[in-house]
């Protein structure tokens, strides 16, 4: 191994091209080494941004590359297992975005095949980073909120009625809105919470979607827009969560909107996104209100990054790329990995189930 980690991006997307590169420029500990994507044109543009690395359209190509220690999996959902079993099977440390897989057995595989190859397993769920979650993390574990009653978590974004291409179709991306953006709320609220025991919910798909970024006609979305769930945690806490992709007047810039809290016996705690440097917090008795988050809770502990540079809502995501070289260099799991991954996974087809009229679902 180099000096250096020495990092594969599969998938030149949005998703590697917002979060990953710019984490991986900004940690001296690593650097890009190869980029690989089967469109061969979203190759060639990545290569005149992203500058010297090994441009290739086969992920095979990664895994037989010497020069590659590790690798992000930013791919269509479908993709990901096949993909990251290579890489294990190759000795390449993974980083897989979620969902993990189409289905938790799926996921759970991907999860037996890292283990067995001893590298280290990271899955994206990229607001435990966020630093106002950090910081209600630290509240609800120091027992500063009391005994946890009840999490609740709201997560809103008006995309539109536009094709969503591959993550519209249930063989391709497995769900929507549940795998997409509720399943990081799952994760958040076990890791706050503990596990949960039992879960009821419903999936709906409000718009067809029929027509692609070109005007073109597209088979009809067959994936949810809406997902909620109700759960009761093993500590004897209850949670509510709701998300939707449809919800106007709440585009934000993209950002959205979202809303997580831990309600306690003495306080409690509320996260936003679109101010993700401070904490609502009430306890005693007192309304809630708005509280900076101390600095050492506004990035990862290793991140070379300013925390008072950038757009507040968007630079707390590079610190995956930066637990996941610390886990590296420093011979540990990473968190979360991906049996957190599957645990989500197997909540999030939980609700699916239940939808299809399961009603309480164990898990």
């Amino acid at each position: 191994m180099s000096s250096k980690i020495r990092i594969a991006l599969i998938g030149a997307g949005q998703v590697s091209d917002f979060h990953h590169k710019p984490a991986i420029d900004l940690d001296p500990r690593c650097e890009l080494a190869a980029v690989c994507d089967p469109n061969p044109a979203l190759l060639e543009q990545r290569r005149g941004e992203w500058g010297d690395a090994s441009y290739v359209t086969d992920y095979q190509a990664v895994c037989d590359d010497p020069n590659v220690d590790a690798a992000v999996v930013a791919t269509p959902n479908f993709t990901h297992r096949e993909i990251t079993e290579a890489l294990c099977a190759a000795g390449k440390h993974v980083m897989c975005e979620k969902p993990l897989a189409l289905t938790a057995e799926d996921a759970a595989a991907m999860a037996a095949a890292a283990d067995a190859a001893g590298v280290v397993h990271m899955t994206a769920f990229t607001y435990r980073f966020a630093p106002s979650m950090r910081y209600v993390k630290h509240l609800t574990e120091t027992g500063a909120l009391g005994t946890p009653y009840h999490f609740r978590s709201q997560r809103w974004l008006d995309w539109g009625e536009k094709s969503w291409g591959w993550r519209q179709y249930k063989k391709t991306a497995g769900a929507g809105d549940l795998y997409d953006m509720t399943i990081h709320r799952i994760d958040f609220a076990e890791d706050l919470m503990g596990k949960l025991a039992s879960v009821c919910g419903s999936v709906a798909r409000f718009k067809e979607r029929t027509v692609g970024p070109d005007g073109s006609p597209v088979a009809p979305s067959e994936v949810d827009d809406w997902s909620s769930l109700i759960g009761r945690f093993k500590a004897g806490g209850t949670g509510v969560w709701e998300g939707s992709v449809l919800m106007k007047g709440h585009h934000n810039d993209g950002v959205g909107y979202e809303w997580a809290e831990v309600n306690g016996s003495t306080g409690s705690a509320a996260y936003q996104l679109t101010d993700p440097s401070k904490v609502l917090v009430g306890t005693g008795g007192k309304d809630l209100e708005h509280v900076a988050v101390p600095e050492e809770f506004l990035k990862h502990p290793d991140s070379p990054r300013d925390p008072h540079a950038g757009k507040p809502s968007t630079v707390f995501r590079y610190d995956l790329v930066t637990e996941f070289v610390s886990a590296i260099v420093q011979g540990r799991p990473a968190l979360p990995d991906f049996h957190h991954g599957v645990r989500a996974q197997q909540i999030a087809d939980a609700v699916l189930a239940s939808s299809d009229g399961a009603g309480w679902v164990t898990v």
